[in-house]
């Protein structure tokens, strides 16, 4: 079976572009070339649900200028490619605090959900300014605010219940995990959805990603046992 859900921390630009003798800004423009990659390769392995890690709300302690250039690569990922998105039925969603950002940014995240909010092809999630603490917080916040209410009470509250909370209420959760660079870590990304999903590492820096590393992280997914907790058949064999 294939995944339904793919997220993906998508590591190291700065490396990459180190590593090729260039200016940082040219691995996050590289970065970006890899982004229009997994989503082609999603598509392509009709794979339903794709979340990329592309800004964290960690990442704002970057120099300045480095924040600047990540800012101007979003409004223009969007600008010119939101007309062929919505043209290959993908549907953007994006996830994060809108709170601090540019005005126009905003606008231009917003744009991008609406107009593509009927598509039914791949959901294409996009984690910006992003922190999977700031979201539990902030749904725990809600849910108490609900039982100050009296809209529920203290005891209904299950991990159905908080789930529904999340940003991500109406998506699945992922079922494989895919981090570049060969770093090993979450990093404060999905920590609620990723409870049960099988985490793959790939040494190659994220402006290198290609349909094969794809290929090869759904393979090493298909070939786990997963149990959730209990036996399935070829575990208790």
């Amino acid at each position: 079976m294939k995944p339904q859900h793919i997220a993906i921390v998508m590591d190291g630009n700065g490396r990459w572009a180190k590593q090729h003798g260039l200016p940082r800004l040219e691995g996050h423009r590289r970065g970006v070339e890899a982004v229009r990659e997994a989503v082609k390769s999603a598509r392509a392995l009709d794979i339903p649900y794709l979340t990329l890690f592309s800004f964290s709300s960690e990442n704002w302690t970057r120099p300045k200028s480095e924040i600047l250039d990540l800012m101007g690569l979003m409004r223009r990922f969007i600008q010119s490619d939101l007309a062929q998105l919505h043209k290959a039925n993908v549907r953007v969603r994006v996830i994060g605090e809108r709170v601090g950002l540019d005005a126009d940014i905003v606008a231009l995240i917003s744009e991008s959900e609406t107009v593509t909010q009927s598509n039914t092809g791949l959901t294409l999630v996009v984690a910006f300014n992003y922190g999977a603490r700031t979201e539990i917080a902030g749904a725990a916040r809600r849910i108490a605010e609900r039982v100050e209410k009296g809209e529920i009470k203290a005891a209904d509250v299950g991990p159905e219940l908080f789930a529904s909370a999340l940003l991500t209420h109406d998506i699945p959760d992922p079922d494989l995990f895919i981090r570049t660079s060969g770093e090993q870590r979450l990093s404060n990304f999905l920590l609620w959805q990723l409870a049960y999903a099988e985490l793959v590492f790939i040494d190659a820096y994220w402006p290198d990603f290609n349909r094969g590393h794809m290929e090869a992280a759904i393979a090493a997914f298909q070939s786990r046992d997963r149990r959730f907790g209990g036996l399935t058949q070829r575990s208790s064999a």
